[in-house]
């Protein structure tokens, strides 16, 4: 059994392992943050023309991995892809192995892990000296080697696995409380990140939905699932980034909501590429909101309410 795997006895009782298995001492640790050693600067692959950020996200299901990806992707240069859409995209454009495909998923079967790995690298492969992350894939230990074995074959290889720790009884609690809006993916939840208006998605007005297996035995299920699946290929990208050689981390980071482990990854993430660029609606958003504040500043600085005590004192004379 992988020296990260633990029997799941009790999914409600105490906090996950495997955060704490994974931690060994850093540098500069970055909070709750995961290893960063060897520092980025002196790992290969990650300066000059190969500093490009190749990512993928483990995480348990509920854990937050769609929100906070989507937060990466809305403020850096950072693309998503979607093994899910690209299988798509290939079966609408009926290409070689998107035809191939069709017939295994027709047939009611599942597709391979070679036509999986075809139909992502062909557009991996173009992607040379672009930033992104990878949504649903590697699942498996297999997956995962052939991935490595690819990117590595191209010298592109991973910069950066990210591992979200979220102990079980939280993610088992919240559940209940989770809403989603289906077409898009979005998730809402009641205790932490509601809906503007009650019931509706925020960006089309849609009503939001449970999703079936949200209940606690189903998502015990699930949990059991993610252990034995991904134990294994977090042991991969341990041994992985042992390796003097290797220029892939991993980094694990732990928290109870998406909004205490978002500062830590997106630390994370620009230490990792520093070359990582805010998305230009972004830097406009957030120069407007400068302009604003300082503004409101020198507003209250003309003002008799901005001249303090002392103003009023005189003006009582």
């Amino acid at each position: 059994m992988s020296s990260l795997a633990r029997p799941f006895q009790n999914a409600l009782a105490g906090p996950s392992k495997l955060a704490r298995t994974l931690h060994t001492s850093a540098p500069a640790p970055l909070a709750k943050a995961g290893p960063l050693s060897p520092r980025p600067a002196e790992v290969p692959g990650l300066s000059g023309k190969s500093g490009a950020l190749r990512m993928i996200m483990f995480g348990k299901p509920g854990a937050g991995k769609g929100t906070l990806s989507g937060r990466l992707v809305k403020k850096y240069e950072l693309l998503s892809l979607s093994t899910g859409d690209l299988l798509r995209q290939h079966i609408a454009e009926k290409t070689d192995v998107g035809k191939l495909a069709e017939k295994i998923v027709a047939s009611g079967g599942l597709i391979p892990d070679d036509i999986m790995l075809q139909v992502l690298t062909s557009k991996l492969d173009a992607l040379r000296d672009k930033h992104w992350i990878l949504d649903g894939f590697p699942r498996t230990l297999g997956q995962g080697k052939l991935l490595d074995a690819h990117l590595r074959a191209q010298n592109m290889p991973l910069s950066l696995v990210i591992n979200l720790d979220v102990p079980d009884s939280i993610i088992l609690n919240r559940i209940s409380d989770r809403w989603v809006h289906l077409p898009s993916g979005r998730v809402y939840n009641m205790s932490y990140n509601r809906p503007k208006v009650h019931g509706y998605d925020d960006e089309t007005g849609e009503p939001l939905t449970k999703r079936p297996d949200d209940n606690p035995e189903i998502f015990a299920r699930r949990l059991e699932q993610f252990y034995e699946s991904t134990s294994p290929l977090l042991d991969f990208y341990a041994a992985q980034q042992a390796s003097a050689r290797s220029a892939t981390q991993l980094v694990t980071l732990a928290g109870n909501t998406s909004d205490e482990i978002w500062p830590l990854l997106e630390a994370t993430v620009t230490h990792i590429a520093p070359g990582l660029r805010v998305r230009e609606d972004e830097r406009r958003r957030a120069s407007i909101q400068e302009a604003m504040l300082l503004r409101d500043d020198k507003a209250m600085k003309g003002s008799p309410y901005g001249q303090g005590p002392l103003y009023a004192v005189k003006s009582s004379l």
